[in-house]
C-alpha cells in the first residue's frame, strides 16, 4: 500500500458499509436510505475519534513535561476532525430518528419547535441529542487541550458518548433486555476500540510517526482482548433476541450470521497480520503493517454496515414467547416472594458488575502472585478484604438481591447499602493502588510511560484531589442519598435498565471516594490526620441515620407508579415496603460503621507504633541526642530559676 492510499481505502470502505447497510436492511425509500447513510457516517466518526484519542493518550508516549509529543498531537487533531463528523451525524440523527418513529417525511419536521417537542417523546432521539452535546465537548476539547492528562480524559469521555444510544435501541426493550443491553455495551466499546484503534495506528504509520513498534505492540494486545469481548458479548446478545431456527429463517438472523462471519474473519486476519506485522515493524520495516491491514479495514467497514442494518432491523416477533408485564419492565420474571432461599440461590448474573467483580479479583490475585514470585510479601488481610469486597459486589448485583432490586424498594435498599457502605470499605482496605504500583514494572527514565505511570498520574490528578477533598467526598456520599430519593429522580429512573446500572455505579464509586481518605491503605491525594478521619466519619453518621428515619416516617411512596405497574402480589402495601427499606437503610449502616471504627483505631494504633519504632531507631543511631538536648534544656531552665530564686530578698 502506498502512503497516499489509506484515505481512498477508507472512502471505499465507507461506501461498501453504506451500500451493505442499505441493501441488506428491510427498509426502503429515500428517507430510510438517508438514515442509514447518516448512521454509517456517524459510527465511522465515532470509531475514528475514539481510536485517534486512544493513540494520542495510550499508544504513543508524551513528552517528559506531560505535554503531547508530535505523534500524540497528530492523533488529537485527527480526533477533532472525526468528532466533527460524529457531531454532524448525531445532530442529523435526531430529525431522521424522529421522522422514522412517527412515520413522517423528515422534511415535515423542519419546524424547530415541533422537532424539539416530538423528539422529546422518543427515547432514541433524546439519546442522539445527548450524544451530540457530549461530542461537541469532545470536539471543542480536541482544539483546546495539549496535555496528556486532558487527552486521556477526552478519550474516556468519547467512550462514554457511545452509551446513550446503545441503551435506547432494540436491546433496551422486551424480554431479557437487561442481558441484551449489558452485552451490547461491551460489544460497542470493544468494537470502537478495535476498529478505531487500527485505523488510527495505520494513519500513524502512514505519517511516518515515531514509536510505531511500541504503538503496534500495545494495540496488538488490546485488539486480542477486544476480539474476545466482542465474540462473547455478541453470542449473548444474539441468543437473547433470536432462537437457533430464527438465525436461518429471518432477516435479523441472516444479518446476525453475516456480522458473526465478518468478526471471525477479522479475528483470523488480525491475528496473523499482527503476528507478522509486529515482528516486521519491530525489526525495522514500518510499512509492513500498512501492507497487511488493507483487507482488514475493508472487512471492518463491511461489519459496520451489517451492524448498522442490524440496528435498524427489529428481531423476529416470534423469537420468544410474549413476555409478561414484569419481564417487559425489568427484563425477566420473578419466581415469587423473596425468601431466604431465593435471595441466596436465585441468581441472574450481571454482565457489567458481575464481570467487573470477577476481573478485579483476578487482576488482584495476579498482582499478589507476581509479588510472591519475586520474593516480596503482601499482607493476607488485604487480599481477604479485596476478595470479600469483590464478592460483595457480585452478591449485590447478581444474586437474589440483584434480581429483586429493580422490582422491590426494600431489596433495592439492601443492594444500595451493600454497594455504598460495605463493598467500598472492603475494597479500600485491600490497597489496590499500592499493590498495582508494586506489581507493575516501572518504565524507567529512558522508556515511555506505561500502566504504572498512568496510574500514578491519575492518583495525583486534579480530579482525584477534588473528589477526595473531605468536603466534596462527604457531600457526594450523604448528599446523593437525599438528591436521588427525594427529588423525583429515582421515580424517573426506575423504568430504565441503564438508570439502574448508573445508580449501582454511583453507589460504589461515591462510597469508595468517601472511605479512601478515611481508612484506605493507599495514600490519598488529600491526606487526613487520624482525628480528621474520625471527624469525617462522625460527620456522616447523623445524615445517614436521618435519611433512614425520613424514609420510615414518610407518607409518600417513592416510585409508586412503577411499583404499582408491576402488580407484584407480595407487595400490595407499598408504604410498608418503603418503611422496611428505610429501616434497612437505618440499621444496615451500623455494622459497616463499626467495621470502619475498628479499622480506623487499628490503623491509628499501628501509626503510633511505627512512629515509636522510628524514634527508637533514631535514638539508637544518634545516642538519643534529642533526649539529651531536652534534658540539657531542662537543666538550664532549672539553673536559671535557682539563680533567680536565690537573688530575691
Amino acid at each position: 500500500m502506498k502512503r497516499t492510499g489509506l484515505i481512498p481505502l477508507l472512502i471505499c470502505g465507507f461506501a461498501i458499509a453504506a451500500l451493505m447497510a442499505a441493501g441488506l436492511s428491510t427498509l426502503s425509500g429515500n428517507q430510510q436510505f438517508g438514515l442509514l447513510i447518516v448512521r454509517v457516517l456517524t459510527e465511522t466518526g465515532a470509531v475514528l475519534c475514539i481510536g485517534s484519542l486512544l493513540l494520542a493518550a495510550f499508544l504513543v508516549p508524551p513528552q517528559e513535561s506531560g505535554m503531547l509529543a508530535a505523534d500524540g498531537y497528530g492523533g488529537l487533531r485527527m480526533a477533532g476532525w472525526s468528532a466533527l463528523l460524529w457531531l454532524l451525524g448525531a445532530v442529523l440523527s435526531v430529525p431522521y430518528t424522529t421522522a422514522d418513529a412517527v412515520g413522517q417525511p423528515v422534511t415535515e419536521l423542519f419546524d424547530l419547535a415541533e422537532l424539539i417537542q416530538t423528539a422529546g417523546l422518543i427515547e432514541q432521539a433524546k439519546a442522539w441529542a445527548i450524544t451530540a452535546v457530549i461530542v461537541s465537548l469532545i470536539a471543542l476539547g480536541c482544539r483546546l487541550v495539549l496535555s496528556w492528562g486532558w487527552t486521556a480524559a477526552l478519550f474516556f469521555l468519547a467512550v462514554f458518548a457511545l452509551i446513550p444510544v446503545a441503551v435506547t435501541g432494540h436491546s433496551s426493550s422486551g424480554g431479557s433486555h437487561d442481558l441484551a443491553t449489558n452485552s451490547l455495551l461491551f460489544h460497542l466499546v470493544a468494537a470502537a476500540l478495535w476498529v478505531g484503534g487500527l485505523i488510527a495506528l495505520l494513519q500513524h504509520g502512514r505519517r511516518g510517526g515515531d514509536h510505531l513498534a511500541l504503538a503496534t505492540t500495545r494495540f496488538s494486545r488490546l485488539a486480542l482482548v477486544c476480539w474476545i469481548v466482542m465474540a462473547i458479548s455478541g453470542v449473548v446478545n444474539a441468543f437473547v433476541r433470536v432462537t437457533f431456527t430464527d438465525l436461518f429463517t429471518s432477516t435479523y438472523g441472516w444479518l446476525l450470521l453475516g456480522k458473526t462471519a465478518c468478526l471471525i474473519l477479522l479475528g483470523v486476519i488480525g491475528y496473523f497480520q499482527r503476528e507478522r506485522g509486529v515482528k516486521q515493524v519491530v525489526g525495522g520495516a514500518p510499512n509492513a503493517l500498512l501492507k497487511l491491514a488493507g483487507v482488514e479495514i475493508l472487512v471492518m467497514m463491511l461489519t459496520i454496515g451489517l451492524a448498522t442494518a442490524l440496528s435498524r432491523t427489529p428481531p423476529p416477533g416470534d423469537a420468544r414467547p410474549t413476555p409478561s408485564t414484569v419481564e417487559l419492565l425489568i427484563g425477566y420474571d420473578l419466581g415469587g416472594a423473596p425468601t431466604v432461599g431465593r435471595i441466596l440461590f436465585d441468581w441472574r448474573f450481571d454482565l457489567i458488575f458481575g464481570t467487573a467483580a470477577l476481573v478485579l479479583a483476578g487482576l488482584y490475585l495476579a498482582g499478589v502472585r507476581r509479588l510472591r514470585q519475586r520474593g516480596d510479601s503482601w499482607p493476607v488481610g488485604r487480599t481477604i478484604a479485596w476478595l470479600c469486597g469483590c464478592l460483595t459486589v457480585l452478591f449485590a448485583t447478581s444474586s437474589g438481591i440483584g434480581r429483586y432490586a429493580p422490582a422491590m424498594f426494600s431489596v433495592h435498599m439492601e443492594a444500595h447499602m451493600l454497594l455504598s457502605m460495605l463493598a467500598p470499605i472492603l475494597l479500600v482496605l485491600g490497597g489496590p493502588v499500592t499493590l498495582a504500583l508494586r506489581a507493575l514494572p516501572a518504565a524507567g527514565k529512558e522508556n515511555p510511560p506505561g500502566p504504572r505511570e498512568w496510574l500514578l498520574a491519575f492518583v495525583h490528578s486534579p480530579v482525584a484531589r477534588f473528589l477526595t477533598n473531605p468536603g466534596v467526598a462527604l457531600a457526594l456520599f450523604v448528599g446523593s442519598f437525599y438528591a436521588l430519593y427525594f427529588s423525583g429522580l429515582f421515580d424517573s429512573a426506575l423504568p430504565y435498565h441503564w438508570a439502574h446500572l448508573a445508580m449501582n455505579a454511583h453507589f460504589l464509586l461515591v462510597g469508595y471516594v468517601f472511605y479512601w481518605p478515611v481508612i484506605g491503605i493507599d495514600p490519598a491525594p488529600n491526606r487526613l490526620p487520624p482525628l480528621g478521619r474520625l471527624g469525617l466519619l462522625f460527620a456522616s453518621i447523623p445524615f445517614h441515620a436521618f435519611f433512614g428515619v425520613v424514609l420510615m416516617s414518610s407518607q409518600n411512596v417513592i416510585g409508586e407508579n412503577f411499583y404499582r405497574s408491576l402488580a407484584l402480589p407480595w407487595t400490595q402495601n407499598l408504604l410498608e415496603e418503603q418503611r422496611l427499606g428505610g429501616g434497612i437503610a437505618w440499621a444496615a449502616g451500623e455494622l459497616p460503621l463499626l467495621v470502619v471504627m475498628v479499622a480506623l483505631l487499628v490503623q491509628w494504633a499501628r501509626s503510633d507504633d511505627r512512629d515509636a519504632r522510628r524514634l527508637d531507631r533514631k535514638a539508637d543511631a544518634d545516642n538519643d541526642a534529642d533526649l539529651a538536648a531536652y534534658n540539657a534544656m531542662l537543666r538550664i531552665l532549672a539553673e536559671r530559676d535557682s539563680k533567680a530564686g536565690g537573688g530575691n530578698p
